[in-house]
C-alpha cells in the first residue's frame, strides 16, 4: 500500500513515538535493576553491536530504498524484487561471516577495546543479534522504497514490546550472578525483540512478493547474481558512500566507550567510577537527549525515497518542498522536547533514574538537540539526491572533531565527563551545518527564516511559562504531577502561539491520517 510522503511520515512518527516511549521504559527498568555500573557495561558493547550491524548491512537498506523508489516510479516491480533478493543475499553472507569472526576473537576484542573486562559476557550475548537485525533492516528498506511505511512501523513496535516484556525477567534472573551477567541478560532481550520483528517482516514480505519472488528464486542464486551484475553495481554505487558514512559514525560511537573511560581514569578517577560516569552519560543522559529523535528518524525514512522519486522525475520544486516540509515538521514537533529537557533536566532525571547529577549533563546537551532534529532529514535528502558521498565527508569531519575533542577535554580534571558533553554538542552542530550548507550549494535550498524565528519565540515563551509554573504555582505537588501539569500547560501555550502566528493551520492538521479532518475544524487557515 503506497502512501504519500506526509502520510507515511506521520505513520512513522506515531509509531516512533510509541516505540521510543517503550524503549525508554526499557532503559528506566534496566537502569533501576543494574545501576550506573551495569549500564556502563551495557553501553560499552551496544555501540560495537550497532557498528557490526552497520558493517553487515553495507548501506543496503538505504540503497534498496532509493533503487526501489526509482524502479516503482518507472513501473518496474520485478526489478524492485530483484534488488531485494540481491540485497538479502549479500547481507546474510556478510553478517554470518562477521559474527563468526567476532565469536572466535571475543576475548581479544574485549581485552583490546574495553576498559572493563567484564564486558566479555555482554559481547557474546550480543553476537546473534547481528544477522537478525541486518536482515530486518534490508526488508524495511524494500518497503520504504515502495513508500509503504506500515511494515516498518509495526515491526518497530513489535520489537520494543517483546524487549520490554523480556528485559526485566531475564535481567533479574541473571542479577544474582553478578552485574556483568545482568547486563548480558539485558542484551538478550534485544535478541528476542529483533527476532520477533524479523518474523513479522518476513510475513509481510511473503505477502507482498510471493508470486514474483518464487519465479525469481527458481534460478540458482549465483547465476542470478552474475546475470544481474549491473543491478548489484547500482546498489553498490549508493551503498558504498552510505556505508562509509555510517561506519565513520559507528567507529566514533565504538571508540567512545573505549576512550571516555580511559580518559576519565587519566583525569584521576578509579575504573569503577569511570564506568559509572560513562554509564550516566551514555546510558542515562544521552538516551533522554535522543528520545525525541523518533521524529527525525521517521521523517528521514520517509523523505529519502520521496526525494529520490521526485529527483528521478526531475521535479525540482517538489524536491525543495519535501525537504522543507521535513525540516519544518522536525522543528515544530521537536521544539517542545528541547524546551522540556532543558527546563526540567534535573527533576526529570531524579524522577526517572534517581540520579539528579545526570540532569546536569542533560541540561548542557538539551539546547543542541535542535540541530540533532535536522541532521537525519538533511542527510536523507542528500542521499536521495545521490549525494551520499557528501554525507560521508561531513560525517567524517564531525567524527574526527568529536573524537579529538573528547579525548583532549575529558582527560582534563577540570572538565572530566563534561568534556565528553562538549565534544558531542560540537559534533552535532558541525555535521548539521555542513549538511545544510551542502544542500544550499547543491540545489540552492533555502528556508523561510521568519517561520523558524517564530517557532523559536514560541519555544522561549513555553520555557519561561513552564519553569515559572513549576517553581511558583505547583511546588507543593508531587514531582511527577508538577512536571506533568507544567509540561502540558507549556506545550498548550506553544501550540496556541504557533496557531496565532500562523505557523500551524488547518491545511497542516488535515494531513494527519485518520483524525485530520475532524481536528482541522478547530484551526484557522494560515
Amino acid at each position: 500500500m503506497r502512501q504519500s510522503f506526509f502520510y507515511g511520515a506521520v505513520i512513522l512518527i506515531a509509531a516512533g513515538a510509541v516505540t521510543r516511549i517503550l524503549g525508554f521504559a526499557n532503559r528506566i527498568v534496566l537502569s533501576r535493576l543494574i545501576g550506573a555500573e551495569g549500564m556502563g557495561l551495557y553501553q560499552m558493547v551496544v555501540p560495537l553491536l550497532y557498528f557490526m550491524i552497520t558493517l553487515t548491512t553495507f548501506g543496503l537498506p538505504v540503497a534498496i530504498a532509493k533503487q526501489v523508489a526509482e524502479s516503482e516510479a518507472a513501473g518496474d516491480s520485478n526489478k524492485s524484487r530483484r534488488y531485494l533478493i540481491l540485497s538479502l543475499a549479500a547481507t546474510i553472507t556478510f553478517s554470518i561471516a562477521i559474527t563468526l569472526i567476532l565469536f572466535f576473537t571475543a576475548n581479544w576484542v574485549t581485552s583490546f577495546m574495553f576498559a572493563d573486562k567484564r564486558a566479555y559476557l555482554v559481547l557474546l550475548a550480543a553476537l546473534p543479534v547481528v544477522t537478525i537485525a541486518s536482515v530486518s533492516a534490508v526488508l524495511r528498506g524494500y518497503f520504504q522504497g515502495k513508500q509503504n511505511m506500515v511494515p516498518t512501523a509495526v515491526s518497530q513496535l513489535v520489537e520494543q514490546v517483546i524487549r520490554l516484556l523480556f528485559v526485566g525477567v531475564i535481567t533479574i534472573a541473571f542479577l544474582g550472578k553478578g552485574v556483568e551477567y545482568a547486563a548480558a541478560g539485558a542484551v538478550l532481550s534485544i535478541l528476542f525483540g529483533e527476532g520477533a520483528g524479523l518474523l513479522y517482516m518476513l510475513w509481510q514480505t511473503k505477502r507482498a512478493t510471493v508470486n514474483t519472488t518464487e519465479k525469481l528464486l527458481k534460478k540458482p542464486l549465483f547465476a542470478s547474481l552474475s546475470q544481474n551484475r549491473e543491478r548489484f553495481n547500482e546498489l553498490f554505487h549508493v551503498s558504498l558512500p552510505v556505508t562509509m558514512s555510517r561506519l565513520v559514525g559507528s567507529i566514533a560511537y565504538v571508540l567512545e566507550p573505549m576512550l571516555v573511560p580511559f580518559a576519565l581514569i587519566f583525569s584521576g578517577v578509579t575504573t569503577a567510577q569511570a564506568t559509572g560516569l560513562y554509564g550516566q552519560f551514555a546510558g542515562m543522559a544521552v538516551p533522554l537527549l535522543l528520545f525525541p529523535t523518533f521524529l527525525t528518524y521517521s521523517l528521514s525514512i520517509s523523505l529519502m525515497p520521496a526525494v529520490a522519486e521526485a529527483a528521478y522525475q526531475k521535479k525540482a520544486q517538489l524536491v525543495h518542498r519535501r525537504i522543507y516540509q521535513a525540516m519544518r515538521i522536525s522543528l515544530v514537533i521537536g521544539a517542545p522536547f528541547t524546551v522540556l529537557l532543558y527546563v526540567f533536566a534535573e527533576p526529570l532525571c531524579t524522577l526517572l533514574y534517581g540520579h539528579p547529577d545526570v540532569g546536569v549533563l542533560l541540561r548542557q546537551m538539551a539546547p543542541f538537540s535542535v540541530f540533532l532534529f535536522f541532521q537525519a532529514p538533511l542527510a536523507s535528502a542528500l542521499q536521495g539526491l545521490d549525494h551520499a558521498n557528501v554525507v560521508f565527508r561531513n560525517t567524517l569531519i564531525g567524527a574526527v572533531v568529536k573524537t579529538a575533542a573528547m579525548v583532549l577535554l575529558t582527560m582534563q580534571p577540570s572538565f572530566g565527563i563534561h568534556g565528553t558533553v562538549i565534544s558531542l554538542n560540537l559534533s552535532i552542530t558541525l555535521v548539521t551545518m555542513l549538511h545544510f550548507a551542502s544542500l544550499m550549494k547543491g540545489i540552492g535550498f533555502t528556508i523561510q527564516v521568519t517561520e523558524f524565528l517564530k517557532i523559536g519565540a514560541s519555544m522561549l515563551a513555553m520555557g519561561y511559562a513552564s519553569s515559572y509554573m513549576a517553581t511558583h504555582w505547583l511546588p507543593h505537588l508531587a514531582l511527577a504531577k508538577t512536571l506533568l501539569i507544567s509540561s502540558v500547560c507549556g506545550t498548550t501555550l506553544y501550540v496556541g502561539l504557533l496557531v496565532a502566528m500562523r505557523i500551524l493551520g488547518k491545511q497542516d492538521v488535515k494531513r494527519i491520517p485518520w483524525i485530520g479532518d475532524q481536528l482541522a475544524v478547530f484551526f484557522p487557515r494560515r
